[in-house]
């Protein structure tokens, strides 16, 4: 008698030539806030292996065929509920352009009415399938009226735009994002590692510490960070944070649209690995009130010409140009994010801009290596952990390269 895990475990490759294809997108409506001690968002992504409205999706067969089964992703309204579901094709697919569009019932994520529900998925990047394995697949998709129109939760449509026009091309810029989150027991909702109804230790021993008693989760993160290197995403590390039982992995360096493609389908990952762990994630940027650090997704940004000898001076300009433009970024940068931005646990206040030199306290941070060399990157430490990489990454750009007012 085969063992679940022997079924799930099955290499078809063996057996078939046909692949699995998971369609992953993002877009309905909010979710619950069902934590017992804040608010906890998960978004608007549909995850199909197939990227969609943002989606991505594992193919395997074709619908409606003898070919077999699909599976999609959805973010949901928020821009942090990532679904999916899974399709069946009959081989091996590379190329995004190759796949068929396909749909889901918007009416069931808060995305479309129940008179006229499908949203269609468009498969935008392709992704190796770290649980399935073999030649399947997950697919970034992102989300479309059967009009052809983006709906409102497709931010990577917009991004996109910003991403292709001539001047930003020309800069290719260069991100890195460093996502935090936090572990929760599944049926209490308090963090991995804190005794159930009470408090660990104050902070100080936690950060990037090792030890039964300091680092809680970390077969979860070692996982996940091998499950994403096998994936194809450009993970460049991990690494447990100031508070017990949250973590962070840091996607990068990614050009333009492809960083949100990545931390998108690196956040579905790690959903799958917590799923499997019977471990509740959360990118809530203030999961516990009080003296406990707040969860992040700090983005770190050059282009070419602050890469460059004299970049230093570009580099500031840029900051400049941030700075006038500061609460608008700050309205995009994540909900909640007014929570975790008080000026305490390593931010800056919410309603000041500052930037500083190895300056953790401020809204955009310049490293000693950048000053010294004058040239290098900076770090805007402004958005929350359940940002959306794709609205942040693009609004970077767009204030400091094509300079909107």
């Amino acid at each position: 008698m085969s063992l679940l895990t022997d079924l799930v475990n099955l290499n078809l490759s063996e057996t078939t030539e046909k692949i699995i294809a998971e369609y992953i997108c993002s877009g309905g409506k909010t979710a619950p806030s069902w934590l017992s001690f804040g608010p906890w968002r998960h978004g608007s992504y549909f995850f199909a292996d197939f990227s969609c409205g943002l989606c991505w999706a594992s193919a395997e067969i074709r619908w409606g065929t003898s070919f077999g089964c699909l599976r999609t992703s959805v973010i949901g309204g928020s821009g942090m509920d990532i679904r999916s579901k899974a399709r069946t094709f009959p081989g091996p697919v590379s190329d995004p352009s190759k796949l068929p569009t396909w749909n889901y019932d918007g009416s069931s994520t808060g995305q479309a009415p129940g008179d006229d529900s499908e949203v269609i998925l468009y498969p935008q990047a392709i992704f190796k399938d770290p649980f399935r394995r073999g030649n399947n697949i997950l697919v970034m998709c992102d989300c479309y009226t059967p009009a052809g129109e983006p709906i409102p939760t497709n931010k990577r449509h917009n991004a996109a735009k910003i991403f292709s026009h001539p001047d930003v091309v020309a800069e290719e810029p260069w991100y890195g994002i460093e996502q935090e989150y936090t572990l929760l027991q599944k049926d209490v909702k308090w963090p991995l590692g804190w005794p159930v109804g009470g408090f660990p230790g104050p902070q100080g021993p936690y950060y990037c510490s090792a030890g039964a008693d300091k680092a809680f989760g970390r077969d979860i993160v070692d996982a996940h960070y091998k499950a994403c290197l096998y994936a194809g995403i450009n993970i460049s590390g991990i690494n447990g944070e100031v508070m017990p039982g949250q973590w962070e992995f840091q996607v990068g360096p990614a050009v333009g649209i492809s960083a949100g493609d990545e931390l998108w389908v690196a956040r579905y990952i790690l959903e799958r690995i917590t799923e499997i762990a019977g471990v509740v994630l959360s990118f809530d940027p203030k999961p516990i009130q009080g003296d406990w650090n707040g969860a992040g997704a700090h983005t770190n940004y050059s282009t070419k010409s602050m890469r460059n000898d004299g970049g230093y001076e570009v580099i500031k300009s840029a900051i400049e140009k941030l700075g006038k433009r500061h609460k608008e970024h700050i309205a995009a940068y994540g909900e909640g994010n007014e929570r975790r931005l008080t000026g305490r646990h390593e931010t800056a206040d919410i309603n000041t801009f500052l930037w500083g030199v190895a300056n953790r306290g401020a809204s955009i941070r310049v490293g000693r290596e950048t000053e010294k060399n004058g040239k290098g990157y900076f770090e805007d430490r402004r958005p929350a952990s359940n940002m959306d990489p794709y609205v942040v990454t693009s609004m970077i750009a767009e204030t400091t390269i094509i300079g909107k007012p």
